[in-house]
């Protein structure tokens, strides 16, 4: 081959090579010697591209040349950004679903204007090839059948030796190179491995062709202390008894002819439930209304500007150790791990996926089986997310939102609409019922942080204007100020009707206040928060007026646990085995489980990506509790994604011929 055309092909290598170094620098800021397999994939990839843009004759390979080069810089430049709002990777699904990853245009210009330089980094390569085009000297003629040949019998030697090398280095690692590869989805471990150019080819077979995660054999253990046994105190013995149901699971895995099925029932029938505790019924007839609040977290809880969450924090459970990790799908995924204690699915929106599945354990299932009514509100779209479709399935009376019905009653054109309008006109819906739940998805404390465009912004500057702070940390406070407003009409309405003693409030956040940077978010917090871990230590209020004084619990918790806490209050008999969350008031291990797989125990925390373990205070894990952590991680997030898929939990009623109200 000629050496203008050679350049090419060096160039199409060398292209994925420094936009897959750079997106590493700057995304996972760490080179181990796993960066041999992200060289090693970039080489093949890069080679194809070259033969797909020789295809044509002449100067017309230069239009495919460009428009590959655009698109790869495109793909890092979007996942960049995508990860420093979501902290993980775009999925195909989410993609192509755009109204999540392109929703909000300003902060994404926003982002990239404060990482410029990265941007212009990626970009450099699109600026060399325009350079060495006018400077003639790359070559776009196509290369003859033999050099063709050549180049792709290279590709297959390198592609196959790569992952002949994955494959044949084994590793006791429940994470290794081998099971992310071949066994495991979990994109962002992925990406840090062998590359988000890898990563993207994986999720797009998997999305396409499907993906069922191989049986790795890895043990089944359990997360609670328990050893059903009886204790002994003070020389008395107490009976100890269990959040579970009368399964026989000997029964139901002999008579199980799907594989599948029977390894789940196996798998449940090996967890250990949660006790029953000095909690348990402690709400039990009370109505109950929950909050799924935007971006709430403490830092939106403040005596003197929102005295009403402060008076719920002050004087209900005070959950001192909670956090809200950041899920792929943000507020879809945190909505679906608070509602159904499951982990989301990797790579499409569980809150859609789940559609038509029987959900024994969703507020309104188990609360209208008691002679409850139900409902759910959301002031914005009502079928954003397919939240629609979503709320029908978890069993919901009415759900009214935007464009449903509720623009009849509150402003819904002005952006983000009002919380306290729609608290304010739903509240009669069911204030009068004998017994009600009530679900609320909120969206006053979205992004923009900016008097410019956010008119929760606007309407409470002037009690924020004055504060030490920037603006955004101002905005974000402002926004909180109008769900304040909304949980003080609550509470006098509900005491004017004589309700409020009879009435449980639930509040915890979707995620994190990601339109704010951590620096701002600092400014708002009593201490200084990480990226990794703190970031994501919210709040769970839980409050009813009968309460005589604060509870304080310090137990490590996630909204992973808010659905199992709840029904055990609530005296709900349920199977606590059957949820991946716990309740938090009972003896369970404290775990909290993130999107990339890392965690928080009481003993140590673990960053998956860099596999270092941090001491939580005076103790720390071992690398075998660190092994058997991951190992209970990983069936979480294995059992969640086969409930999803195999709507499991009608299946299992059925097989217990119990009775199912859909």
């Amino acid at each position: 081959m000629r050496k203008q055309k050679i350049l090419l092909l060096v160039y199409f290598i060398l292209l994925f090579i420094y936009e897959e170094t750079v997106f590493h620098l700057f995304v996972f800021e760490n080179f181990t010697i796993n960066y041999l397999y992200i060289i090693l994939f970039s080489i093949p990839i890069g080679s194809i591209c070259y033969l797909l843009s020789n295809l044509l004759k002449g100067k017309w390979n230069r239009i495919p040349s460009y428009i590959f080069i655009s698109l790869v810089i495109f793909l890092f430049i979007s996942n960049f950004i995508y990860y420093k709002v979501y902290l993980s990777i775009i999925s195909l699904y989410s993609f192509l679903n755009g109204n999540q990853v392109l929703g909000f245009v300003n902060h994404i210009l926003l982002i990239a204007k404060n990482n410029w330089y990265v941007i212009l980094l990626m970009i450099l390569p699109l600026i060399i090839i325009i350079v060495l085009d006018i400077t003639k000297k790359i070559s776009y003629q196509r290369i003859c059948l033999l050099n063709k040949l050549i180049i792709l019998i290279a590709i297959i030697i390198i592609q196959v030796s790569t992952l002949i090398s994955i494959q044949l280095i084994k590793s006791n690692d429940i994470y290794s190179n081998r099971n992310l590869y071949s066994n495991i989805h979990s994109p962002l471990l992925t990406a840090e491995r062998f590359g988000l150019i890898t990563t993207f080819r994986l999720d797009c077979q998997r999305l396409l062709f499907g993906f069922e995660e191989k049986d790795l054999n890895i043990e089944i253990p359990n997360t609670n202390t328990d050893d059903k046994t009886d204790s002994d105190n003070n020389d008395d013995k107490v009976e100890i008894t269990y959040n579970e149901l009368e399964i026989d699971w000997d029964y139901l895995i002999n008579n199980e002819s799907n594989e599948t099925i029977k390894s789940m029932h196996n798998y449940f029938s090996l967890q250990t439930s949660t006790n029953k505790n000095d909690y348990t019924g402690m709400f039990e007839g009370k109505n109950l209304i929950v909050f799924v609040a935007e971006a709430f977290s403490p830092m939106a809880i403040n005596e003197e500007l929102t005295p009403n969450l402060y008076k719920l924090y002050s004087e209900g459970f005070q959950f001192t150790n909670f956090y809200t990790p950041l899920f792929p799908v943000s507020t879809a995924d945190g909505e679906y791990i608070t509602d159904t204690s499951l982990i989301p699915k990797e790579g499409v929106w569980s809150i859609y996926r789940i559609k038509g599945n029987y959900m024994p354990y969703s507020y309104a299932n188990v609360f209208e089986n008691l002679g409850y009514t139900s409902r759910a509100y959301h002031n914005n779209s009502y079928n954003y997310y397919n939240r629609d479709i979503y709320l029908e399935t978890m069993g919901y009376d009415s759900y009214l939102a935007c464009k449903n019905g509720l623009e009849k009653r509150i402003n819904c054109k002005i952006w983000p609409q009002s919380d306290y309008q729609m608290v304010n006109t739903t509240i009669d819906d069911y204030i009068n019922d004998e017994h009600f739940i009530t679900y609320y998805m909120t969206v006053s404390g979205h992004l923009e942080y900016s008097k410019i465009g956010n008119m929760m912004v606007s309407w409470n500057w002037d009690k924020v204007k004055d504060l030490p702070l920037s603006n955004a940390a101002k905005s974000y406070l402002a926004c909180n100020i109008e769900f304040d407003k909304a949980i003080g009409e609550l509470i006098n309405r509900l005491e004017q009707a004589g309700k409020l003693d009879d009435t449980v409030i639930a509040i915890s956040g979707d995620h994190y206040p990601y339109g704010l940077t951590l620096e701002q978010v600092n400014e708002l917090s009593d201490y200084q928060k990480d990226e990794n871990f703190e970031l994501h230590h919210m709040s769970f209020l839980l409050w009813n007026s009968e309460m005589q004084n604060s509870i304080k619990i310090e137990k490590y918790s996630s909204s992973l646990d808010i659905l199992p806490t709840i029904l055990n209050l609530f005296g709900i008999e349920y199977d606590s085995r059957l949820l991946m969350g716990t309740d938090i008031l009972s003896d369970s291990i404290p775990l909290v489980i993130y999107s990339n797989r890392s965690f928080i125990t009481d003993k140590c925390r673990y960053n998956s990506l860099t596999r270092e373990i941090i001491p939580n205070g005076d103790t720390t894990c071992t690398e075998e509790e660190v092994n058997t952590i991951n190992n209970i991680i990983y069936n979480k997030f294995k059992y969640s994604k086969l409930i999803l898929e195999n709507d499991y939990y009608r299946k299992l009623y059925q097989s217990l011929n119990w009775k199912i109200d859909e």
